[in-house]
């Protein structure tokens, strides 16, 4: 008998005692008998502890990362690959044998992928909720897929407009509305994005980056005027593959 070999994976983000990433990795490691293979979470308040995390677990293969690390963890990675660079933020982390941190993006690939089915011709725009790491993701994929999009953001930005400015007219224009907030993720399952619901309409999608609760207040209030809605939950399991088979190339 060879000894196996361990192969340790995580999770850096913060407040994540209830993770998606841990779970599948965990049902995945024992359902296709990867043995030796772990995953844990990484729960740190502030990213400078980030150091500390490497230099106690030496074995670590691969991390992915989520909120608010996504932008953070840049200055401390080696190297970015063309995409996560071009983006500007990084979801999943290889480290090399050598001990070299490699960072990458699957968001936008597991985003695109979750969206595309969706897609009829008329969805030409869409509005991203937020302007955080998560939102840029978002915006690289809707580029590949050639859909034109607005930021909107609660803060006065260059980029981005107000949600006071959102009306009757913005619903026309923009067919996808795309929540990339951590609003109305457990446990503030009540709360949602500030939106003139009323003028949803079947013509729309509802996206939302959100995968607990599995329908949040943002897609039920648009699923009640007849849009299309969608939930998180496909995209973290097509970022999450693609990132085993980065962790192991």
């Amino acid at each position: 008998m060879s000894d196996i070999v361990r192969k340790r994976f995580g999770l850096l983000g913060r407040n994540i005692s209830y993770s998606f990433s841990k779970g599948y990795f965990t049902d995945k490691f024992n359902n296709e008998n990867f043995e030796g293979c772990t995953y844990e979470n990484f729960d740190i308040q502030e990213i400078d502890s980030f150091t500390e995390i490497l230099e106690n677990n030496t074995d670590l293969k691969g991390l992915s990362v989520t909120i608010p690390y996504k932008q953070a963890v840049l200055p401390f990675l080696d190297k970015l690959s063309k995409k996560a660079a071009l983006i500007g933020a990084v979801n999943t982390i290889k480290i090399t044998k050598k001990g070299k941190l490699k960072g990458y993006n699957t968001d936008y690939y597991g985003f695109k992928k979750a969206l595309e089915p969706l897609l009829q011709p008329h969805h030409k725009k869409a509005l991203i909720l937020g302007t955080g790491g998560a939102s840029k993701g978002v915006a690289f994929a809707l580029d590949e897929l050639d859909i034109a999009y607005t930021f909107v953001s609660r803060e006065a930005k260059e980029n981005a407009i107000d949600y006071d400015r959102i009306n009757a007219t913005t619903f026309d224009n923009y067919q996808i509305i795309i929540n990339a907030t951590p609003v109305g993720t457990s446990p503030n399952t009540e709360a949602f994005p500030l939106l003139p619901y009323e003028h949803f309409t079947a013509n729309h999608i509802a996206f939302d980056l959100i995968y607990n609760p599995a329908e949040t207040q943002f897609l039920k209030k648009a699923k009640a005027g007849g849009a299309q809605i969608k939930n998180g939950l496909d995209m973290l399991v097509f970022q999450a593959e693609k990132a085993w088979k980065i962790w192991n190339k």
